[in-house]
C-alpha cells in the first residue's frame, strides 16, 4: 500500500512551489505531517524540506518525494494529496480515508 497518493495536479503545483522556493523536487522533499490544532482536533502540516531525519519514514509516489514523522505515520496511512485550484480553490487538500469527521475548509480532521 502507497503511504500517501500525490495527484497529478498536486505533483504540478508541488513542482512549481519548490522551484520557487528555491527547492529541487528531484532531490528535495515535500515534510507531510500532523499537528495537534484546528477545528476537527487534528490538522495537516506541509513544507519543504532537503534533508530526511533517521526518524522520518520516506516515500516516493508520482515523482515526489515525500517524508513523515513516526508521530505523524498512522494518521496518513493511505493518504491522498490533492490540489483543487479554479475559482473556489482550497489549494493542498487531503483525501483521508482515516479520518472520522473532518472541518469545512478541510484542514482539520479527527479519527
Amino acid at each position: 500500500m502507497t503511504m500517501i497518493k500525490v495527484t497529478e495536479q498536486a505533483k504540478a503545483e508541488v513542482q512549481k512551489l519548490m522551484k520557487a522556493d528555491g527547492y529541487n523536487s528531484l532531490s528535495d522533499y515535500i515534510r507531510v505531517g500532523v499537528k495537534s490544532g484546528g477545528c476537527s482536533g487534528l490538522s495537516y502540516n506541509l513544507k519543504f524540506d532537503k534533508i530526511a531525519s533517521p526518524n522520518d519514514k520516506v516515500f516516493q509516489d508520482n515523482g515526489v518525494k515525500i517524508i513523515v514523522d513516526n508521530k505523524s505515520f498512522l494518521y496518513l496511512i493511505g493518504t491522498t494529496l490533492e490540489f483543487s485550484g479554479g475559482l473556489n480553490g482550497k489549494g493542498f487538500v487531503f483525501n483521508n480515508p482515516n479520518a472520522n469527521r473532518t472541518c469545512g475548509c478541510g484542514e482539520s480532521f479527527s479519527l
